[in-house]
């Protein structure tokens, strides 16, 4: 819809001014609308004396011509007898219910695309109904020429929005993100990779045009009108949500020695992909703090030793598996085997629980950590290596009990 000229913009009606109030409602995404914003409108206000001095000429006017048809149309003339279709209604028509639209917006939205027969109509029925305060932000699929109340049912009633809910779970790698995009969308996985190059999708300047790590794992609500940029670009903005939430800026140079934005997202890809439990994660993250910042104690020399970041390296499924041979020789940056310190960046998407645990680690003074239970996930922390050892040893005889080589072991 093109901006109208402040020139040719009528003014609200006195039933719009009654109702032009933001309507909430959210999407499991955080707000993320599909579509465009349509252009805002402009309107003229009379100087107040002279509005009243107008308003009151219209009810004069009004009341005479009322007594002298003998009818009650002074109700009318305010809004009460709006014009409103009979309904049910023909054809199909999407209409778009877009962030901080009021009732008045809506109404006029369905007016413009003949859904309802005027603006009035609407809001006469939305201000009758308290559900109307909980239409939802989306796509609806609507009639031409509808009664007005009609209309707002359908708006009113979550399960007719056009939507199409699509779960990214925590620690995927880009890779797996764009394969769970394209089997949820019409779109391919070459279009999503493409959308991935573009620069407008917001990713921070410290990702250095990469995404891993920045598209934030949640429940997104994809609308039929959204393109792949849209998609990835809500899930930057979900992340962007999480990095204020968290206060990642600010609190990034606070923790232990100080570290970059940047950086602490790295430790949380780290603790997203080897923790199990948010108790863990925070522990997992001292570690590597521990081992970053004192590589002389227990001979570690600031290697993190951290399989998951070989398989990454080896482009390959995390596993538990891992060889020695393939800790030793695969020549990557990533290979905390080999380099010490932090891996160029993030090996995956962290959530939550992961970016809070490398902000706020546990104190402690472990180096090693090993998780004795593969069924249950529990994980005990080392101080030494002798203490490591033995939890070694505890790991091995549980694998000796349980890992029979069945479909569904976790060995």
């Amino acid at each position: 819809m093109s901006e109208q000229h402040p020139e040719s913009t009528p003014g609200p009606t006195p039933a719009e001014a009654d109702v032009d109030h933001p309507l909430t409602g959210a999407l499991v995404n955080g707000g993320n609308a599909p579509g465009r914003r349509r252009a805002a409108r402009k309107r003229r206000h009379l100087p107040g004396c002279l509005a009243i001095l107008v308003a009151l000429a219209v009810l004069a006017g009004g009341a005479w011509w009322a007594a002298d048809k003998g009818v009650d149309a002074l109700s009318g003339l305010l809004g009460d007898s709006a014009d409103d279709y009979p309904g049910p209604g023909t054809g199909q028509v999407t209409i778009e219910v877009e962030p901080g639209d009021t009732a008045a917006e809506i109404g006029r939205t369905l007016a413009d695309e003949d859904v309802v027969a005027s603006v009035d109509a609407f809001i006469s029925v939305a201000n009758a109904n308290p559900e109307s305060a909980n239409i939802q932000v989306g796509l609806y699929e609507m009639r031409h020429q509808m009664a007005a109340a009609d209309a707002l049912d359908v708006l009113t009633d979550p399960s007719n929005r056009i939507s199409n809910a699509l779960t990214i779970p925590e620690g995927l790698r880009v890779d797996d993100v764009v394969s769970r995009l394209a089997k949820g969308t019409d779109y391919t996985e070459k279009q999503f990779r493409k959308a991935l190059k573009n620069p407008d999708i917001g990713l921070p300047r410290y990702a250095g045009g990469d995404p891993e790590g920045y598209l934030f794992p949640a429940t997104y609500d994809i609308g039929p009108r959204e393109k792949p940029v849209d998609i990835v670009t809500g899930m930057v903005d979900r992340w962007w949500q999480a990095s204020q939430e968290h206060e990642l800026e600010s609190r990034a140079g606070q923790v232990s020695e100080g570290y970059t934005p940047q950086e602490i997202m790295t430790v949380a890809s780290l603790v997203q992909s080897e923790g199990k439990t948010p108790a863990d994660m925070a522990k997992i993250a001292r570690v590597i703090y521990n081992r970053i910042e004192n590589p002389s104690v227990e001979g570690t020399g600031g290697r993190l030793q951290i399989d998951a970041t070989v398989d990454y390296a080896l482009d390959r499924p995390l596993t538990v598996g891992l060889t020695q041979e393939e800790r030793e020789t695969t020549d990557s940056p990533y290979n905390t085997f080999l380099y010490a310190g932090l891996p160029p960046g993030p090996i995956n998407s962290p959530g939550d629980a992961a970016i809070e645990a490398a902000l706020n680690p546990t104190q402690g003074d472990w180096y090693y950590y090993v998780t004795v239970d593969l069924a249950s996930g529990e994980t005990k922390f080392a101080e030494n290596g002798e203490e490591f050892d033995d939890y070694v040893a505890e790991l091995r005889d549980w694998q000796a009990e349980n890992c029979t080589g069945d479909e569904g072991d976790v060995c």
